[in-house]
This record gives structure tokens, sequence and C-alpha cells, in this order.
């Protein structure tokens, strides 16, 4: 069992940084600013949220994700936005965003359970 399963309190969903110079760096929050995913754990992964991409100097593919607020609006709406993303990512293939964005493809029956079972096995020493 984990923390977050033995608590009645939501606290660890989010903050908001009220001293952040940055603040609020992302337009259109509707709910409390989340600073919790400040950077986005879903850089590496296919997700919904609209993004753009650009090549760096070093001739890298990168997804500039500023036009999104997903990770940042309310603090258990985005919780459970991240967590629900996580639960089966699905690795960036570089390309741009399609309009509308891809629909993830469904889990194999079992694959979520079997990620989970994974995460939750001790590691060997």
């Amino acid at each position: 069992m984990e923390p977050k399963d033995t608590t009645i309190s939501e606290a660890f969903k989010g903050f908001t940084n009220e001293k952040c110079p940055f603040l609020p760096c992302h337009q259109g929050v509707k709910r409390e600013f989340n600073c919790l995913f400040c950077y986005c754990p879903l850089i590496a992964y296919e997700c919904p949220g609209p993004y753009k991409t650009y090549t760096d100097r070093n001739g890298l593919t990168r997804k500039d994700c500023s036009g999104c607020a997903l990770p940042h609006d309310g603090y258990v709406q985005s919780w459970n936005f991240i967590q629900k993303w996580l639960e089966y990512p699905q690795p960036w293939s570089g390309k741009p965003q399609t309009d509308p964005p891809v629909a993830r493809p469904k889990p194999a029956p079992g694959a979520a359970e079997a990620a989970a079972a994974a995460h939750r096995r001790p590691k060997a020493d």
C-alpha cells in the first residue's frame, strides 16, 4: 500500500508557488494553479495536451508544451490527468501533433496490472 492510499488529505496532489517569478507561466488555467508539474512528466510521451515541435541547435526534434495548461489546471484535476496518462505511457513519436490528437491505443488486457505489479516489486540489491 502506498502512503497516498492511507490518507484522506489530497495535499500531495498540488501546490501553487505564489512567489515564482514566472507565475502564471501558462494562460487559460481556470482552477487553482498547480505548480507540482512545473516540468511535465509527459514530455517524453504522447499526450493530448496541445504542443508544437521545434528543432534544437543539435538538430533534435523537441516538444514545445508552452501552450498546454493541462498539468496546471487544478490540483486534483491535473493530478488525475497525469496519473491517467502515466498508467499506460506511449513514447512520443517525435512527430508534430495531429489535429485532433491521435487517440492512444488501449492497453492489452492485464497490461496495466502487470506494470503496476512490476512497479511495486522490491529492487534486488
